[in-house]
């Protein structure tokens, strides 16, 4: 607690009430630690006291803490304070302390309360990912182990180390990534004549060695992390923006999916191949679309280079369209709540705005569901990406509410996928898609990984796993190790992979949510900076949680996606729009807060709900 003592609760079957820890006894014990405990005499009547006297295991490996000082007495007092919580850390005195100014923060072990490392002051806007790394305990730098393993590959792709590849550099693959991507894991290449696609993946696997130092660095990072202006990487940069990444004129190793269709357009044969590719062109979202728009219209583009690739790009594009389309008879699509942020050279937040999900967007993403399908069906056992169905309970809900809203569910039994669509189509009417997605995800299950396949049910696919992005997340890369020993015929291989599938499948997915966690940490700083110079100032936002006290999500010409918490226990109901005034902010917690000024008017009826999102993110 704020005041120094704690409580602790025994474990088994006979738990009893909680047992009074004095602070003097707490021994460095924090709040969800597993600790051994051993009972005190009683003084007199009421809970039962108790003192630590061993740690088991920390909740937390490591603490992120920020520097304050009190005055007592005419002295400076230093206190530590749990940066998320604000509560004091009782310990013993810690040297240095009074000369490190203000604001300071520090990364402690929590066994032992020693400083790691000082990882700057609050008020530098460049210390934010570093407390949101530290938060979850991810490093930044690679091991001196791994860099020299990625160093000793050098800096060019030698030929003659990889005999047997099969060579595509004759085919004119293209890369379409973000703009400013570094790290470029997939190429596609279509030939509408054979009616053939390629989709070709980086070979990571060739230079990632089962527990080599990358490889175990790899599997605690599990992903590589993105923030705006800069990724934190799952590989060394020698491998993740060099090696390995699929450059623009560079010969590289890759896994390529060769999939054919019939006439009629459907899947006919996948293969495997291990070959050597060279991108052709990169081109970055924005681009491709300016030029599709471009082809649409009947103009002819100004580059030979670019009219030779639209010949099969566009009909790629339709293609892909089609697909789509076909997909979504079975499957589901959700209107993306996911933000993009720009930031100033000074760190600063400079624009926001919500990630759309474009025909270039959507043409990749059908190339890559193409691969990973087919590389799903080439394992009985292994890693899969499964999304199971949402529970008859949770759909219930999902349809009370959203009647409260107004929208109309129908009566009589219909697949899940077609009352969603139905759903959709009303809340796009209302202008409320966006946030009526949310409450559908929530209704859904979490996707995960799993070593047997259970399908993935928002895809509407019966198998599925992720094959197209080994140089950012390491099931990927673990599955092309499986998938080239059953190539291969390697069963001795194939054993020794798969004999610690399972175990590894449910750390991924515990660090997958981790690294969400870091990403959303990073986006609430950089959101409570631009706040702390607004106070006063008001918006326009839409309740997304109702529950009091309510949560703001800011939908306003100047910004969009930052959360105030109304200080008010008022509530609203659910997607009400409001306008909000920030009435304070708890910087080191990342937490605005705000008052409502204003209820704006309502498209539809009202109701309360929760609308915080979980779900799949694929």
């Amino acid at each position: 607690t704020r005041q120094g003592f704690g409580f602790l609760t025994p474990l088994g079957p006979k738990k009893g009430r909680d047992l009074f820890i004095a602070p003097s006894d707490l021994h460095g014990a924090n709040d969800g630690d597993l600790v051994i405990g051993k009972l005190l005499p009683s003084r007199r009547r009421g809970r039962r006291r108790v003192k630590v006297i061993y740690l088991l295991e920390k909740r937390f490996p490591v603490r992120v803490v920020y520097l304050e000082f009190l005055k007592r007495r005419g002295r400076k007092i230093p206190v530590l304070r749990n940066i998320k919580t604000g509560e004091p850390l009782f310990l013993k005195p810690v040297k240095g302390l009074k000369k490190l100014p203000p604001g300071t923060v520090l990364k402690l072990d929590s066994y032992t309360n020693r400083i790691l490392e000082v990882l700057g002051v609050l008020e530098d806007p460049a210390v934010d990912e570093r407390i949101s790394l530290a938060l979850y305990n991810r490093p930044d730098q690679f091991s001196k182990k791994a860099q020299l393993e990625a160093e000793a590959f050098g800096e060019q792709l030698e030929r003659d180390f990889y005999p047997g590849r099969v060579d595509l550099t004759h085919l004119p693959f293209v890369t379409i990534d973000p703009e400013g991507a570094k790290d470029h894991d997939d190429g596609i290449y279509f030939n509408p004549e054979s009616r053939t696609v390629y989709v070709a993946i980086a070979d990571v696997s060739e230079y990632v060695y089962p527990n080599g130092g990358i490889d175990q660095e790899a599997k605690s990072r599990g992903f590589s992390v993105y923030f705006p202006h800069r990724a934190v990487p799952m590989l060394p940069p020698q491998l993740s923006e060099n090696l390995c990444s699929l450059k623009e004129g560079e010969e590289r190793l890759a896994l390529i999916f060769k999939i054919s269709f019939t006439p009629d357009w459907k899947v006919e044969k996948e293969e495997l191949i291990e070959g050597i590719i060279k991108v052709k062109k990169r081109y970055s979202y924005p681009e491709v679309d300016r030029f599709l728009e471009q082809v649409e219209r009947g103009e002819e583009l100004e580059e030979l280079e670019n009219r030779e690739i639209f010949k099969w790009l566009f009909p790629f594009h339709q293609l892909a369209q089609q697909l789509r389309k076909n997909r979504l008879k079975r499957g589901l699509t959700f209107e993306s709540d996911e933000i993009r942020m720009r930031l100033t050279p000074d760190l600063e937040l400079e624009e926001v705005w919500y990630e759309s999900e474009t025909p270039s967007h959507q043409l990749v993403e059908e190339a890559m569901l193409l691969a990973n399908r087919a590389a799903a069906e080439m394992i009985e056992f292994g890693i899969f990406r499964v999304h199971d169905e949402p529970s008859k309970m949770a759909v219930k809900e999902l349809y009370t509410t959203l009647e409260l809203l107004g929208i109309e569910i129908g009566k009589g039994k219909r697949p899940f996928p077609e009352v969603v669509q139905q759903i959709q189509r009303q809340a796009e009417e209302l202008g409320i898609r966006r946030y009526v997605d949310k409450l559908i995800i929530k209704a859904q299950q979490q996707a995960q990984y799993a070593p047997e396949n259970r399908g993935h049910f928002a895809l509407g696919f019966s198998k599925y796993t992720h094959f197209t992005s080994p140089i950012r997340r390491y099931s990927d890369l673990t599955l092309h190790r499986i998938l080239k020993a059953i190539l291969h015929r390697q069963k001795r291989q194939l054993d020794y992979l798969l004999r610690e599938v399972g175990p590894l499948t449910d750390q991924l997915s515990k660090l997958e949510r981790e690294v969400q966690k870091v990403e959303w940490d990073f986006y609430d700083r950089k959101f409570a900076r631009w706040a702390q110079k607004r106070i006063g100032e008001s918006f326009i936002g839409i309740v997304e949680d109702s529950d009091p006290p309510s949560i703001v999500r800011l939908e306003d010409p100047e910004i969009v996606g930052a959360r105030i918490f109304l200080e008010s226990i008022k509530e609203y109901p659910l997607f009400q729009r409001v306008k909000v005034k920030i009435t304070r902010v708890d910087f080191p917690a990342a937490k605005i807060y705000g008052e409502v000024l204003e209820e704006l008017e309502l498209p539809y009826r009202s109701t309360s709900a929760d609308g915080e999102r979980e779900g799949d993110g694929e």
